[in-house]
């Protein structure tokens, strides 16, 4: 069983950054996959970013390409979604999430792939 706890939303003015962390309770976490998934409000959830095992392989949502930089630290059990340019279509609950798997990000882009999930964390962008 892995806990993750991500930190680091809040309110932030279009244009603007904030950094977004996912702390990860687990001895082997170099073994999975990480991933960033987002829902806004009366929409579904929806794919951002995810993070092969080594950090070597990344892989973004059309949508934050370029705006986005999702990173991990295997020595410290955290990923990190950088975010910057925020725009208001970027308002969501910000999800952590994870699954074992050792191929290119491409491939855990699915939400129903993942296996572990955080609770999330509110990011919000308004004047």
């Amino acid at each position: 069983q892995v806990q993750l706890v991500e930190s680091g939303g809040g309110l932030v003015q279009p244009g603007g950054s904030l950094r977004l962390s996912c702390a990860a309770s687990t001895r082997t976490f170099s073994s999975y996959v990480m991933g960033w998934f987002r829902q806004a409000p009366g929409k579904e959830r929806e794919f951002v970013a995810t993070i092969s095992w080594s950090g070597g392989s990344t892989t973004y949502a059309d949508s934050v390409k370029g705006r986005f930089t999702i990173s991990r630290d295997n020595a410290k059990n955290t990923v990190y979604l950088q975010m910057n340019s925020l725009k208001p279509e970027d308002t969501a609950v910000y999800y952590c999430a994870a699954r074992t798997g050792y191929r290119s990000s491409y491939y855990y882009t699915d939400i129903n792939g993942m296996e572990y999930w955080g609770k999330g964390t509110l990011v919000t962008v308004s004047s």
